[in-house]
């Protein structure tokens, strides 16, 4: 066999590899179909702010909402915070936006004092990865964002930094 062709071989071995590791990676962490019943779980759930005021879902019924579950020692969660904020005060009349941390109320407080949001924030703690999950995080990564209409339905997930397109699209499909 020619070094040419030995060449071609290894080369298109490993760009197959690469792409079936891709494919495996997306599906693992692509968000999937939320568990029967999670939505309505979530709509009868009573969460805590940082400071310890019940925050029942309840509340958030009838309008669109972004929850974001998040954690102060996640960079991207972190960084994607200040545009979510800028969403919720352009949108704050037709919009709800949820943070559920996963975390602890002493370091989420910590956390808001030199990094405060307009957008409420409610604590998960380590029982919101669950919720996450049921919701369609299958691998449990962070952020993960999920939207919901003003039925209270699942729309769309995504594991991963939210961009202002994502929330741009996902507002125009419930406007």
């Amino acid at each position: 066999m020619s070094d040419t062709r030995r060449n071609a071989l290894i080369w298109g071995a490993g760009a197959l590899a690469a792409v079936a590791g891709a494919a495996l990676g997306w599906r693992r962490w692509a968000p999937q179909a939320p568990v029967s019943g999670a939505s309505a779980e979530l709509w009868a759930s009573v969460f805590r702010s940082p400071e310890g005021v019940d925050m029942p879902m309840k509340q958030l019924a009838g309008r669109p909402l972004l929850l974001n579950f998040w954690a102060t020692w996640c960079p991207p969660c972190v960084e994607e915070m200040p545009m979510i904020s800028n969403f919720f005060d352009a949108n704050r009349r037709g919009v709800n936006v949820l943070g559920l941390a996963i975390d602890q109320p002493p370091a989420v407080q910590r956390f808001l004092k030199q990094t405060p949001v307009t957008y409420p924030i409610a604590m998960a703690g380590a029982a919101g990865l669950g919720l996450a999950k049921s919701l369609g995080n299958q691998g449990g990564g962070l952020p993960y964002s999920v939207f919901f209409d003003q039925n209270g339905a699942q729309m769309y997930a995504k594991v991963g930094k939210l961009s202002e397109l994502d929330l741009a699209d996902w507002l125009s499909k419930v406007a």
